[in-house]
């Protein structure tokens, strides 16, 4: 296939999660991860848009949180069908006319025409697609020197509550769960233009390859070749396709979409330390993972790495890569409804990712996290 003129995405923008308890978020947010709240939503767009929303930020990360008012909006009618989860990802674009004509060439299913919002600074221009992600939508934004953080939203003359001690900057990839994953994967090819940038499948038959339980998955990640996002698509895997955490997540989310969305960080020692002595609960890893570590990162040429492994055991911090003194270290928070106790908070969780000159997904971690998913889901049915 020739290669797709850009669509002009400079950036993950923004993450709009969808939820029953704003309160109960908003605690999380500001209390354990130390963001800042930034504004909140006007009446007339609450009256309008039957929801009330928060925005939350830590460096270059925002994030909204939306909770229902009533019957009849975008948080409502996702949460009727879902729990809690990320239901519209936005994105910052070069040309906003310019996405859109693309978009609608390739076959897009476009939610609405291009709208342009003015304040005093200037404009900002969006709209809205469909996706294969469930019911999650994208909406793509141009900013032309708008002032305010979304239209209808108020900010706070000063931010509220955290100072981003953790050290938060960017969303580094978003990862989602497919009952079956290639439509996505064409439909990110051949409508957003992206091209695939790493693939990998196992399974935890392959060990013992006599058992008769287990499950696996395979993955590819596409990458988006102008802004360098990238995203993570994960689908069952035979044998034991049903015992396989990525269609347990599709029982338990009610259909396809996002697992997770990875937030990179400077120092990830630092901050998963401060994230434990706050109270923020981790997937857990066994301790035979550190155990072989020095030997696999030695097999796949990563050689010596500058952290203290017995720090990075003690922290259950994962590490992978691919070249040599080229790697990344990344953890990954409990599922929401693990953190909150809540089935109905939902499986998307967060991952916490420090890169070292790796621009990969290392199959190791991905093999870990996944075992560390499959453990935590097998005890909660037995507590259930």
């Amino acid at each position: 296939m020739a290669k797709l003129e850009s669509l002009g995405i400079r950036k993950i923008e923004s993450l709009l999660y969808y939820v029953h308890d704003l309160e109960r978020v908003r605690r999380f947010f500001i209390d354990k991860l130390d963001f800042a709240e930034v504004g909140t939503s006007g009446p007339t767009l609450e009256a309008d848009g039957k929801q009330r929303s928060v925005v939350f930020q830590a460096g270059s990360v925002t994030l909204v949180i939306c909770e229902p008012i009533g019957d009849g909006g975008r948080a409502s009618r996702y949460l009727r069908k879902h729990p809690e989860g990320i239901g519209t990802l936005v994105f910052e674009v070069d040309d906003i006319q310019k996405t859109f004509k693309l978009l609608d060439e390739r076959g897009g299913t476009i939610i609405d025409d291009v709208q342009t919002m003015k304040d005093d600074g200037g404009t900002m221009s969006m709209f809205s697609i469909t996706t294969p992600l469930g019911d999650t939508t994208f909406r793509f934004v141009e900013r032309n020197g708008y002032s305010k953080i979304f239209p209808g939203f108020a900010a706070h003359p000063q931010p509220l509550g955290g100072k981003n001690r953790f050290g938060f900057k960017i969303i580094d990839h978003i990862t989602s769960n497919f009952q079956t994953m290639s439509p996505a994967l064409l439909w990110m090819e051949h409508v957003l233009g992206m091209e695939r940038f790493w693939t990998v499948q196992f399974h935890t038959s392959d060990v013992n390859k006599s058992a008769l339980a287990g499950s696996g998955l395979k993955s590819v990640v596409m990458l988006e070749p102008h802004s360098k996002v990238k995203f993570a698509n994960n689908e069952p895997f035979r044998p034991f396709f049903k015992d396989s955490q990525i269609n347990i997540f599709a029982e338990e989310h009610r259909g396809d979409g996002v697992q997770h969305a990875a937030l990179s960080v400077g120092d990830i020692q630092g901050a998963v330390r401060g994230l434990r002595e706050g109270g923020v609960e981790f997937m857990p890893t066994p301790g035979s993972y550190y155990d072989m570590l020095p030997a696999r990162l030695d097999q796949i040429g990563v050689g010596q790495i500058g952290e203290d492994l017995q720090l990075l055991r003690d922290l259950q911090i994962l590490v992978d890569g691919e070249e040599k003194q080229k790697y990344l270290l990344q953890i990954f928070l409990k599922e929401s409804a693990g953190l909150y106790k809540d089935p109905e908070a939902g499986p998307f969780f967060f991952e916490i990712i420090q890169r070292k000159g790796s621009n990969g997904f290392g199959a190791g971690n991905f093999r870990a996290l996944f075992e560390s998913i499959e453990r935590e889901q097998k005890l909660a049915r037995r507590i259930s």
